[in-house]
């Protein structure tokens, strides 16, 4: 499972351990549906072909990295990354402090902006239920895109759903796709994740203690309407 917030690890891993792992599970091939190219009388086809709890990362096909499905509107542009991380060598070198505020003026710097809502589930029913409500989203265009990892067996049964939106800096768009993911049915405590933190290798148990997550959004089910409570884990504060 190549995100470091993904359950089933412990506590004993290095940031630089789930750094190589989110590597490995990105280069390997991926199953992706894309929209853009693929005609729609082909997705529930698809979709039952390659049900997450299915898909072993190790297949004897070959390793699988991820599932993914990437919307009609999907452009995806990762900004300068190799200049972000010449600016965050020179950053380290310099020995001024890091912290949420100078890795977001790195990114804003370098326009690397794109982030995820995280989500982790038990294989079997209930991901693969939760993936198909999200990649039809992806496909009908309500989400940019999404990607769910295979089966591993070191991720004790245990998978990631990523859904993606462009900026991170903008609250407003985690707010639209947190809807979006709760309109799909799913329940779960999601957490938000900054693409830059995962180009610089901010992972869990990073040497800088940061955490590598800056919203948590947690659904609830007795308000009426009901709906999620986002709090940004900078500042302490609920979104509104």
């Amino acid at each position: 499972m190549a995100e470091d917030e993904a359950a089933g690890h412990g506590e004993h891993l290095s940031a630089e351990d789930y750094a190589a792992e989110a590597m490995a599970a990105d280069m390997d091939p991926w199953i992706v549906f894309d929209a853009r190219k693929t005609p729609r009388a082909e997705f529930s086809s698809w979709l039952e072909s390659n049900r997450p709890s299915q898909v072993s990362r190790c297949g004897v096909g070959g390793p699988v990295g991820w599932i993914a499905v990437r919307g009609p509107q999907y452009w995806k542009d990762a900004g300068d990354v190799e200049g972000l991380q010449d600016s965050w060598e020179t950053l380290q070198e310099s020995g001024r402090s890091v912290s949420f505020h100078t890795i977001r003026e790195l990114a804003l710097n370098h326009s690397v902006l794109y982030g995820k809502w995280l989500m982790h589930l038990d294989t079997g029913f209930k991901v693969d239920r939760a993936w198909e409500s999200i990649a039809r989203a992806a496909l009908d265009g309500k989400i940019d895109s999404a990607k769910v990892s295979p089966v591993s067996p070191s991720s004790d049964c245990r998978h990631v759903i990523c859904v993606y939106n462009q900026n991170f800096t903008d609250e407003e768009q985690e707010e639209q796709v947190d809807a979006v993911i709760r309109a799909a049915g799913v329940k779960c405590v999601l957490y938000y994740k900054p693409d830059v933190y995962s180009y610089l290798g901010i992972y869990r148990n990073n040497r800088w203690k940061i955490c590598p997550t800056i919203y948590e959004s947690m659904f609830d089910l007795e308000s009426v309407p009901r709906r999620s409570h986002i709090i940004n884990k900078v500042t302490s504060q609920e979104l509104t």
